[in-house]
């Protein structure tokens, strides 16, 4: 009877899973409940009542958000899938308990089994309605795929199985008879009465002893063991599917589908929040699209838990040193191979090799060193970097410099103001998701950035906290339960999404990302934190922490995005109307555009200079020339060589004084004037394209240009050399050839003469003020100093008419009879003025014997031919400035060819150079490019290209769900 009740009890556990009712996967018996198995199977051979101590592991689902619905998958029939089954058929066994259980009790207990009632046998069963979170949301969504009618129908008919069920009469007969057999034995009567007491009213005190305490307890162990099942049935599956994924993107990676691999999703969105970081609002068009910040205390762990995200040791560290110097954009995607990239830079890192961790370390080290102005600490400029790897959660994470509380030396005094204002820029946009990291090591009353999140979002919406390094927490902590007050929301007065602990390795930056998961996971396996309830299961782990970042971020994303997108076609609605009702002829033309319009007219005007005639050059060259060089002429040379007494004296001095003159002044003064000529004609032709079509917001540019240009310039070395032995030829020839080259020199020297004449005449008539006529006519009249010089001026002029020949200089007894005579009449003179009277008087007494002279020697070429001889007139001033007249125009000749052939061109190379720096100085181009309207093509041109890009996003986000 025992076997057939046996028989039948397997019978119906075998019909349960039998394969009409559609399912693959059949559910040993030992996954059941212990309770239940030992029941069903009490006397089965082969069953094992004690299961393997399980190895307790955090389970990777968050309490944030229900994961994404996805299909359902046909479930293989491998081992690992049968615990999935275990709470369905569950289900499915309460509903036939009954039958059951009258089934299995007909087998161990006989009568007394049967007589056991389906309430009694179901108030001994674990209340599992608590943990319905427990298992994954696929699990339930079972039922919409499975019949359970058809279950029931599989099952045999209640005619089949009372064929199968023993005759409880006769089973009843047998225990009567024993009994009567045995009650003749007193002694085995009462042994037997007394055991069958025992073993009833035993099993009644067993169960009612079994205190609340000891069934939380269970149901603790039982609840870990689950998590445990699926934990590792998850990491299975993830390294599966991580493995699966890898190749699939590396065959994409090469090419062999033939296809162009589309950009991710998250690289999409980074590329918009990259666009946006440069991106000067105006018409209240914020950026509102989520990122995740990560805010912490200095060295609070903020750093580690950004890496073990990442699952790289991609940042500089140091020993209680501020790091993070600038705030670090990272956006974390999923790849076939683990490498980071700058937003700026082609060079690929790959993660996997320590050498080139280091130099993605230094890089980063050196790109936060020079964002930091000179005098601060920290910097408002963004880093973009870009981590892909199998595996990464998809997600744009923004790392802060720490919230420090103290200044220490070294650092700028705003260093902490600047800290706070950088945090709260990110953390002030409403859809920006805060990841506050918290010190669990020190104590929490020291934490500063808490009360900084609390007060930027004070419901705790949008902010997640992280309580670091609950290592070290747990064994310094006098009281273990603070740290279920934090992780329970309950310590500090901030609010949150969700609270998690990590554990962030042992402190040391050799560590490797994963030796850090194993400690990690071995801490929190042996930890009595999760043991004895104060953690759960799913606010521990990194790997936790950044499933539920990630499923919170894409979120916050798909209600955000298309609400911003709407913004910014406002805003560009509002930009286009604003430029055609201001700028209706113009086009849409940004600072680049402008720029390189500029850069062409530039180089045209340049290019322009190859065409000014010869003729041209020459001219003005030599007029520039004596313009620079007459005053030296006339004051050095001239007059003191016309102070001799015969030609041989004049000639003498001519020729040294020359000669000094050309070895040590006239070479350089004549490349200074060729190149202050090329920039005049330089700047002449800029003004005449200026007067076609010129726009005047290219003015600044191109000043700058020509300034910059002319700076860079040096005339080439050599030039000055070989000028300089042209300059002494030509002044060394005193052989004038024929009758028109000496009418030019004595022109020359009349008009240069009657130009000096003027000049001093106007300097003394400023001197002595009005004459009588202008006092007469314009009634004006002479100031107390004019009065005195004309006074000086008559006495002088008396002086030269006793002695026309009078040397330049006037001897200190004439300066003294001068002043007694002025004395006289009445007029205090100083010495010093008497003497400054007397150089423009006596200048301009030489300067009309010398016009005279010059008329003198018009018909003097006769004269000059036979070398003066037995002649009184001496024409060797005309000589002179023929000379000086043929130094100019072979020095203007040679000028403009070296202008011509070499000086123009590399103008036009370095106004090239100069364009070329600019055009890569974003500064530059700002503050010389400058406008309204320039302004607003720039703002324009931005909006456009974030709305095509959201869009662009918004589709692809579409389409991948």
């Amino acid at each position: 009877m025992l076997r057939a009740a046996k028989a039948a009890g397997c019978l119906a556990c075998r019909n349960l899973v039998a394969s009409k009712s559609g399912l693959k996967v059949r559910i040993p018996l030992q996954k059941l409940h212990p309770l239940s198995r030992s029941i069903h199977h009490r006397n089965s051979q082969g069953t094992n009542s004690h299961r393997p101590p399980p190895c307790c592991a955090a389970r990777h689902f968050t309490s944030l958000s229900r994961l994404p619905v996805r299909p359902a998958l046909p479930l293989p029939g491998a081992h690992g899938y049968q615990p999935h089954r275990t709470f369905w058929v569950a289900r499915l066994a309460t509903r036939l308990l009954r039958l059951r259980y009258l089934l299995l009790g007909s087998a161990v207990g006989g009568g007394y089994t049967a007589k056991k009632t389906y309430d009694e046998w179901k108030d001994m069963l674990p209340d599992l309605s608590e943990y319905k979170w427990i298992v994954p949301d696929f699990i339930w969504e079972l039922d919409e795929h499975i019949d359970f009618e058809k279950i029931a129908n599989a099952l045999p008919d209640a005619e089949y199985l009372a064929k199968l069920l023993p005759d409880f009469e006769k089973i009843g007969e047998n225990f009567s008879f024993l009994k009567g057999l045995i009650s003749k034995e007193s002694t085995g009567e009462s042994a037997f009465k007394a055991t069958e007491n025992h073993g009833f009213e035993g099993t009644d005190k067993q169960h009612k002893k079994v205190s609340d305490k000891e069934k939380a307890e269970q149901l603790q162990e039982e609840l870990l063991r689950t998590q445990m099942k699926y934990q590792r049935i998850l990491e299975r599956l993830e390294k599966e599917n991580k493995e699966l994924r890898k190749v699939v993107l590396q065959k994409d990676d090469k090419g062999i589908h033939q296809r162009k691999v589309k950009k991710s999703l998250i690289d999409m969105y980074s590329e918009v929040l990259d666009i946006l970081s440069d991106y000067d609002s105006n018409y209240n068009t914020q950026d509102h699209l989520p990122r995740v910040v990560v805010v912490g205390d200095q060295s609070a762990g903020k750093t580690s838990v950004l890496e073990m995200i990442a699952q790289a040791r991609i940042f500089p560290r140091g020993s209680g040193e501020m790091m993070t110097r600038a705030p670090v954009k990272v956006t974390l995607s999923e790849g076939p191979h683990h490498v980071a990239m700058f937003k700026d830079s082609t060079r690929e890192f790959d993660l996997s090799k320590e050498e080139d961790l280091a130099a993605l370390r230094h890089e980063i080290e050196i790109r936060m060193r020079k964002s930091v102005k000179e005098g601060q600490t920290v910097s408002p400029e963004t880093i973009s970097l870009s981590v892909k790897g199998p595996g990464i959660q998809r997600m744009v994470l923004v790392d802060l410099p720490g919230v420090i509380s103290t200044v220490t030396s070294g650092m700028a005094a705003d260093t902490k103001e600047t800290i706070f204002s950088i945090s709260k820029a990110y953390m002030q946009n409403p859809n920006a998701i805060i990841l506050c990291i918290q010190d669990g090591s020190v104590d929490a009353e020291r934490s500063i950035v808490t009360d900084l999140v609390s007060q930027m979002d004070p419901q705790g919406k949008r902010t997640i906290f992280v309580l670091t390094k609950v290592d070290l927490a747990e064994k310094n902590l006098a009281s273990p339960s603070r740290i279920q007050q934090i992780v329970e929301g309950r310590l500090f007065p901030m609010k949150a999404l969700g609270y998690f602990a990590v554990v962030t390795g042992k402190g040391s930056s050799s560590e490797s990302i994963d030796s850090i998961k194993d400690y990690e996971e071995d801490f929190f396996q042996n930890s009595t934190l999760l043991k004895t309830g104060m953690l759960k299961a799913h606010q521990v782990t990194t790997k936790n922490l950044s499933l539920a970042v990630s499923d919170c971020f894409w979120k916050m994303v798909r209600e955000s995005v298309e609400q911003q997108a709407d913004a910014f076609k406002a805003s560009r609605f509002n930009l286009e109307t604003e430029w055609k009702n201001n700028y209706p002829r113009l086009r849409e033309l940004d600072r680049n555009e402008l720029f390189e319009k500029a850069k062409n007219e530039i180089l045209d005007e340049v290019i322009s200079l190859s065409q000014v005639t010869p003729k041209h050059w020459q001219a003005i060259l030599q007029k520039k020339l004596w313009e620079r060089v007459s005053t030296h002429v006339i004051e050095n040379i001239y007059l003191p060589a016309a102070q001799t007494m015969n030609s041989g004296t004049f000639n003498t001095t001519v020729d040294i004084k020359l000669k000094q003159w050309t070895d040590k002044q006239l070479p350089h003064k004549a490349l200074e004037v060729a190149w202050e000529t090329l920039q005049e004609e330089f700047a002449r032709f800029m003004c005449e394209y200026k007067g076609k079509d010129q726009d005047d917001i290219f003015d600044k540019l191109k000043e700058a240009v020509k300034d910059e240009s002319i700076k860079r310039h040096n005339w080439n070395e050599r030039a000055e050399d070989s000028l300089r032995v042209i300059q002494h030829n030509a002044l060394e020839d005193r052989s004038i050839t024929d009758k028109p080259q000496w009418d030019a020199a004595i022109q020359f020297m009349e008009e240069t003469l009657q130009t000096r004449l003027n000049d001093t005449e106007s300097v003394i008539s400023d001197m002595v003020g009005p004459d009588w006529k202008q006092r007469w006519l314009y009634w004006t009249s002479r100031t107390a100093d004019q009065h005195i010089h004309n006074e000086t001026k008559n006495e002088l002029e008396r002086l030269l008419k006793l002695n026309e020949d009078h040397t330049a200089y006037l001897a200190n007894d004439e300066v003294t009879t001068v002043r007694k005579n002025l004395e006289s009449r009445g007029v205090e003179v100083d010495p010093v003025l008497i003497k400054d009277t007397w150089h423009q008087m006596y200048r301009r007494h030489f300067l009309q014997k010398a016009l005279s002279h010059c008329n003198l020697c018009r018909r003097g070429f006769y004269y000059y031919q036979r070398h003066f001889e037995d002649s009184e007139l001496e024409c060797n001033d005309v000589v002179l400035f023929w000379r000086i007249q043929r130094m100019l125009g072979i020095t203007a000749n040679t000028l403009r060819q070296q202008l011509t052939n070499t000086e123009v061109r590399r103008l036009e190379k370095n106004v090239k150079e100069v364009l070329e720096d600019f055009g890569e100085d974003v500064e530059k181009k700002v503050h010389l490019i400058t406008g309204r309207r320039v302004q607003l093509a720039e703002d324009l041109k931005k909006v456009r290209e974030i709305q095509e890009k959201l869009e662009a996003f918004i589709e692809a986000l579409h389409q991948e769900k």
